[in-house]
């Protein structure tokens, strides 16, 4: 029988036309693309086909687009090296309680050297409102980082309607937006919702591992994180990762449109619900206004590290909360209050386009099964 793979804001599986671009990269196309001869020409071609291509996923031109590692790198870009390139600006900073640990972790550290930051704590229902975010802004904000979707619940935040209420709380502030999991699933518009930065990541919409990228909005200041050459305007220096770039690309070209994407995933989660909703042994954490594609449940009296044995040896796979947890508590979770019983036992099921309504299926049967055989703590 073949695997049910529900574990897509983790990573996604590799679309067949972004392989066979990174192949073609990586034995035909493989000259470096700073190089003056015709393969490094040709494969400086496929660079700047592909930032044409992630401009369009995000909403801005392709001169705005610089190549990262990944989401993570993209993060550390604008968050530590908008802060150093504002050094007079102000020694306050908003974020949320709730971000992905490559944004937490970059304001952990400006705290610790003497940053005062507010993280913001989302409501019972999971949100938080773009009145919240504007006015914990003050004339001294030298940063805001508010992810759109958050990679655990699926609470999608209003960053973008914030953004003239911060400019005017906050007219020094970068603004800065980990889209990482909204990417490819919801219309972004990074220039017109005027914000400073956004991040993306290729291996969230069936692109490669090891490839992201920074908005960089015109005129915004970052401070380069490494040095030692011209690549990405001498933003990000180094030989650019070229099969990678044009697998992203390649991905992002295969995407359907967002409102085909998000009637699919509406039908499977309602399919869901309809299967376990009424089951008292089954709590369910739906943020209001959330995305469809991730859903939080939780299940009182079974640990998730044995739930997700029993699933995977049926080959169904889902996860316990953010893949860069490394299975540890859940730091969202925790912030947000829920009971040790509901953290303890927390599921995270993350769609992409590739499921089905027999996915669906083949997991609610194998909870139903964990549950009457399982022990009950």
């Amino acid at each position: 029988m073949a695997a049910v793979y529900l574990d897509n804001s983790a990573t996604t599986r590799v679309c067949s036309a972004a392989a066979e671009k990174a192949y073609e990269l990586m034995t035909e196309v493989y000259g470096n693309p700073s190089s003056l001869h015709t393969m490094g020409y040709r494969a400086e071609q496929e660079l700047t086909a592909a930032r044409r291509a992630v401009a369009g996923l995000i909403g801005c031109e392709p001169e705005a687009v610089y190549f990262t590692s990944g989401g993570t790198e993209a993060n550390n870009l604008a968050v530590l090296g908008s802060v150093e390139a504002h050094l007079h600006g102000g020694r306050h900073i908003v974020t949320t309680a709730v971000e992905h640990a490559s944004v937490a972790a970059c304001c952990d550290r400006l705290e610790a050297q003497g940053y005062e930051v507010t993280r913001l704590v989302p409501d019972e229902n999971g949100t938080l409102t773009a009145a919240q975010i504007a006015e914990a802004c003050r004339p001294d904000t030298v940063l805001v980082a508010v992810m759109l979707v958050n990679n655990e619940t699926g609470a999608r935040f209003p960053l973008e309607q914030a953004v003239a209420a911060i400019r005017k709380r906050a007219p020094k502030a970068h603004i800065h937006c980990d889209a990482v999991q909204a990417a490819g699933k919801l219309p972004l518009r990074a220039e017109r919702w005027g914000l400073d930065s956004l991040s993306v990541s290729a291996h969230k919409i069936h692109g490669p591992k090891g490839c992201g990228a920074l908005y960089l909005r015109r005129g915004a200041r970052v401070i380069p994180r490494n040095l030692g050459g011209k690549q990405e305007s001498s933003l990000r220096c180094g030989t650019e990762a070229a099969p990678l770039i044009a697998a992203f690309g390649a991905a992002v070209e295969q995407l359907p449109p967002p409102h085909v994407q998000m009637a699919h995933y509406d039908s499977l989660r309602q399919r869901l619900l309809a299967q376990l909703g009424d089951d008292p042994a089954v709590v369910f954490h739906l943020p209001a206004g959330g995305v469809p594609y991730i859903i939080h449940l939780s299940l009182p009296g079974w640990r998730s590290e044995t739930l997700l044995h029993f699933l995977a040896q049926q080959e169904i796979y889902v996860s316990s909360g953010s893949a860069c947890s490394k299975g540890a508590k859940s730091p969202v979770l925790t912030a947000l209050g829920l009971p040790e019983s509901e953290i303890d036992s927390a599921l995270r099921i993350s769609l992409c386009r590739d499921n089905t309504p027999r996915d669906i299926d083949r997991l609610t049967q194998a909870l139903t099964e964990a549950m009457a055989q399982l022990a009950h703590r």
